[in-house]
């Protein structure tokens, strides 16, 4: 998680505690790259194949949670009907590997015999992404299509931290585009389908990425 993210979920959970008998409520959300939008590779790979320039791919085997632009406002949505103060929300979302993604865009594309190119992985990508970290598992509740995790409500008693352990985190991953549903071409391609930027394609058509 990028760290001005988790300093603004420091600072919601912070701000919750002392909102106790007002009608205000602070939760969060937290969630990876929506599929398309400003920062995702789906433009770039789409780009390429257009202007006949090989796709260039950092580690094939690299993955990413793939989320639409409806599934990132189902989990405001969800957020701003079920969350209490200090709450943090994260969407069960299904992963692929980089390499099935520019699989299903060429098929999509109708260009199988498109060059793909591997050029190493950039200085600071992660070879997965994670949204729960075992810490967080441990005190998250499952609520179907989410998590809810909890506010730490610890206090500054410092043994609580540092003296105190928990033999369950040992046996509990955190959660992660590594072992999360994984989607194979086929399906990478059905949730594909899902956007507005890709039906265009599929058309003839080249619309502007979703915001």
């Amino acid at each position: 998680m990028g760290i001005s993210k988790a300093m603004m979920e420091k600072v919601i959970v912070a701000k919750s505690r002392n909102l106790k008998g007002t009608q205000t409520t602070i939760c969060s959300t937290r969630y990876g790259n929506v599929m398309a939008s400003r920062g995702s590779v789906i433009p770039l790979f789409v780009d390429q194949i257009l202007a006949g320039k090989p796709i260039t791919i950092t580690d094939p085997n690299m993955t990413r949670f793939m989320m639409t632009l409806e599934d990132a406002v189902d989990l405001v949505l969800y957020a701003f009907e079920h969350g209490q103060n200090g709450d943090i929300f994260v969407q069960k979302a299904p992963a692929a590997t980089i390499e099935v993604l520019a699989q299903a865009l060429l098929g999509i594309m109708d260009k199988p015999n498109h060059e793909v190119r591997m050029i190493g992985t950039r200085h600071g990508e992660k070879l997965y992404e994670a949204l729960l970290s075992r810490e967080e598992m441990l005190a998250a509740e499952d609520r179907g299509d989410y998590y809810r995790i909890p506010p730490d409500l610890r206090d500054l008693n410092y043994s609580k931290f540092v003296e105190e352990g928990e033999s369950r985190i040992a046996t509990i991953e955190d959660y992660n585009s590594h072992n999360t549903t994984r989607l194979d071409v086929e399906g990478m391609k059905t949730l594909l389908r899902k956007l507005t930027f890709v039906k265009a394609l599929e058309r003839g058509e080249y619309v502007q990425p979703e915001e």
